[in-house]
C-alpha cells in the first residue's frame, strides 16, 4: 500500500502563524507537526509516500524531509494550488499511485495509541476503509450514522443536525478505484471535491468498511490555535510521563525494520547536540542491550 499526506490548505485558522510557515510545519511540543501523521504512515509499514503541499511551501517541505531515505522510505512531493478539496489529492497523486492501494492522512490529524490504523492497513482487501471516533461536536465534520447493528447507512458533511456523535476523522484506505470516483464527483456548496462524497460512492455500492476506534485512541486535529496547544500540551504530557517521544520517524524506522540499528545510530550520531539526539542514543542503546520490542 501507498500513502498520501495531504499539507495543503491555507492554514487560515492558525493566522498569522501561517504568515511565516505552513501549519504543517508548526511545532507540536518538540517536533513538527508533519512528524506525526507520517509517523503513523510509517508505523503501518508504508514506505511510498506523496506529501502534497502548496507551491510556496513545498522546497521548506523538502529541507525538513528529504527524499525520505534516511529513514528507509520513499516520499515523493506533488503540490496543490488551491485549497480545492480533500479529494483532489488523488487526482494530483493519480500517477503516484499507479493502480496500488493507497492511504491517505491529513496533515493536521494526530493519532495516538491504538491500533486500529495499522490493523486496517494489514488487513485491507479492497474497497474503503474509514474509521469513526466519538466527539462532542460532531457538527465539525463529516459524520458516520450507524443502524441497529452497527452497520453505517449514511455520511454528511459538517452537518447542522448530526445523526451520531462519530466524526471520520482524517485517515482513510482505498482501492484503486478511488482516482476515477474523484474524477467523478462535482464541487460541492462550498467549491470543493469533499472526500466525504467519496466515501458516499463506496457506501453505495457496498464497499465501505467503517472501524470505530476504540475509548483508548487519541485523535486531535490540530488546525486551530487552541487544538494546536492542546496537542502539544498532550504530546509533553505523555513524553514525560512514559520517557518515549510520539511521532518520531526515526523511531518508527527502527521498530518497522526500514533501518538497520548501524544505519540508525549512524543518523542519530549526524544530529547536532539535543534532547531530540539524546532520546534516539538512548533507544539505540537499550535496543543493543534487551532487543529491539514491539513498543
Amino acid at each position: 500500500m501507498k500513502g498520501i499526506l495531504l499539507a495543503g490548505g491555507t492554514g487560515s485558522r492558525l493566522y498569522p502563524l501561517t504568515l511565516v510557515a505552513s501549519k504543517h510545519l508548526q511545532a507540536v511540543y518538540d517536533k513538527p507537526m508533519v512528524y506525526y501523521p507520517l509517523t503513523v504512515l510509517m508505523a503501518a509499514g508504508i514506505r511510498d509516500i506523496c506529501l502534497i503541499t502548496t507551491p510556496q511551501d513545498q522546497a521548506r517541505f523538502q529541507t525538513l524531509l528529504g527524499d525520505g531515505s534516511a529513514w528507509g522510505i520513499r516520499l515523493e512531493y506533488r503540490t496543490q494550488e488551491k485549497p480545492t478539496g480533500i479529494a483532489e489529492a488523488f487526482l494530483i497523486a493519480e500517477s503516484f499511485i499507479a493502480g496500488s492501494p493507497v492511504a491517505l492522512m491529513l496533515g493536521d490529524n494526530i493519532f495516538f495509541a491504538g491500533d486500529a490504523f495499522p490493523r486496517a492497513v494489514r488487513d485491507f482487501q479492497g474497497g474503503a476503509t474509514v474509521f469513526a471516533y466519538h466527539v462532542n461536536d460532531p457538527e465539525r465534520y463529516g459524520v458516520v450514522e450507524f443502524d441497529e447493528k452497527g452497520r453505517a447507512v449514511s455520511l454528511e458533511e459538517k452537518p447542522a443536525v448530526p445523526k451520531s456523535n462519530f466524526a471520520v476523522p482524517g485517515a482513510y484506505l482505498y482501492d484503486p478505484q478511488v482516482v476515477e470516483i474523484a474524477r467523478s464527483l462535482k464541487p460541492s456548496a462550498r467549491g470543493e471535491l469533499e472526500i466525504t462524497d467519496v466515501n458516499k460512492a463506496y457506501l453505495a455500492q457496498g464497499h465501505l468498511q467503517v472501524v470505530r476506534m476504540s475509548r483508548g485512541t487519541v485523535w486531535l486535529d490540530a488546525g486551530t490555535s487552541s487544538s494546536l496547544h492542546e496537542a502539544s500540551s498532550y504530546v509533553e504530557t505523555i513524553e514525560k510521563r512514559q520517557g518515549m517521544k510520539l511521532g518520531c520517524p526515526e523511531e518508527a524506522a527502527l521498530r518497522r525494520g526500514f533501518l538497520s540499528l548501524e544505519a540508525f545510530e549512524a543518523l542519530v550520531a549526524a544530529m547536532p547536540n539535543c534532547e531530540y539526539r539524546e532520546y534516539l542514543s538512548d533507544l539505540a542503546a537499550e535496543v543493543r542491550r534487551v532487543g529491539l520490542t514491539a513498543a
